[in-house]
């Protein structure tokens, strides 16, 4: 092992990675490759506590989430890209942590509360759903991750690890570090509709959007709900289509258009267009990658074994000290 920190993240699959997920998340491990020893992992596993009733897309969307990580610049020389459910002792970790973990912890937990209102339409009062930050606390501790990089709204998860370590420690022996939450910064950035862009809100851009399907989902986009006619001032302050703008648009083109929308020089339609363009632009590299593994899904899946391999060798000896610390080896 190098010198570096270690650093663990994983996904769930659950469908074609968008827009939103590059930025509040993959364009920020992509950086950190450089500085840490990444482990990043497909949670398949962690896809069931939601789509336990239908699991037949997780093991397909697992590798065209693989094959999109590839495609935006993670590097398997670099990172260790892995599969939840090949490394079989993350389901031994989480049986022995349930055991010493407090319910009172998980019921607390504001994620849990959020998502049982969010998706009403479907049943979570399983043990699953509301033990999965057990399952999440193996999976960062099973490889002894120094930090998380996670978003503000997730810091609550990563406490929970950190507590679940320090209880483990404190009954048996040290054996786990208390992993950091790692902020990033992720540009605001939302979907169609103006909310969060998510696959279940139907609002996304994903990676592998076609050029004439970006065009047509960006001229849906919600604007300045003030400017109804080209000639009224708009406001790109709350603009989305302004937000895309920012980080797909030369600085001064965006400056420009700033002050074009303010005074009605430019309407939200050609906006919209260029705004497109651009976009399409920025997403031609990456799709000409993930053309090649497309074709070359051996490739792929070697690239997957090799980090299970990686993966498995951490885990088994780290669970050969869990044994011998509760007394069970």
């Amino acid at each position: 092992m190098s010198g570096k920190k270690r650093i663990l993240s994983g996904m769930r699959p659950t469908g074609a990675l968008h827009l939103g997920n590059f930025h509040g998340a993959l364009a920020n491990w992509v950086k950190m490759q450089d500085e840490y020893d990444c482990f990043f992992f497909v949670a398949d596993w962690h896809a069931l506590t939601s789509d336990y009733e239908d699991p037949s897309a997780i093991k397909a969307s697992s590798k065209e989430m693989v094959i999109d990580w590839l495609s935006v610049g993670l590097d398997p020389d670099d990172s260790t890209l892995f599969v939840q459910s090949s490394i079989k002792e993350h389901a031994e970790l989480f049986l022995i942590l349930t055991m010493l973990t407090p319910v009172p912890w998980l019921e607390r937990n504001p994620t849990y509360k959020d998502q049982i209102i969010q998706l009403e339409n479907k049943d979570l009062s399983t043990f699953g759903f509301l033990g999965y930050p057990v399952l999440q606390a193996a999976d960062i501790i099973m490889y002894k991750a120094n930090g998380v990089p996670v978003g503000v709204d997730q810091v609550p998860h990563v406490e929970i690890t950190r507590e679940i370590a320090r209880r483990f420690n404190y009954l048996y022996t040290n054996v786990f570090p208390e992993p950091e939450a790692i902020l990033t910064q992720t540009p605001k950035l939302l979907g169609l509709d103006n909310r969060k862009m998510s696959k279940s809100y139907g609002n996304t851009i994903s990676l592998s959007e076609s050029p004439e399907g970006i065009r047509k989902k960006v001229s849906t986009m919600v604007t300045d709900p003030q400017r109804q006619r080209k000639n009224d001032p708009g406001d790109p302050d709350v603009c989305n289509v302004f937000s895309f703008h920012k980080i797909y648009n030369a600085k001064d083109r965006v400056d420009t258009i700033n002050e074009e929308c303010r005074k009605a020089g430019i309407g939200c339609v050609d906006c919209k267009k260029e705004m497109a363009e651009k976009l399409i632009q920025a997403l031609a590299p990456v799709q000409e990658k993930r053309k090649f593994f497309e074709e070359n899904p051996d490739k792929v899946d070697e690239i997957v074994e090799a980090g299970n391999a990686k993966a498995r060798k951490t885990a088994v000896a780290t669970m050969e000290q869990v044994r011998d610390a509760i007394k069970m080896s």
